[in-house]
């Protein structure tokens, strides 16, 4: 599996909160849905609430 990394931002209580975080995955777009679930367990987000902008290798 690759290394991706997913760039984007989630709503907090401030505002928008920017994020990067590295996840492994067999392709890009596994790689973004286990970015929504990670932050939406973590932080208790809808996905609504959460913008992908950019999954890379």
């Amino acid at each position: 599996m690759t290394e991706y990394t997913v760039t984007g931002s989630f709503k907090a209580r401030e505002g928008w909160q920017a994020f990067e975080t590295g996840i492994e995955a067999p392709n890009e777009d596994v790689a973004e849905e286990r970015a929504y679930a990670e932050f939406g367990s973590r932080h208790n987000l809808k996905r609504t609430q959460i913008e992908v902008e950019e999954v890379a290798a």
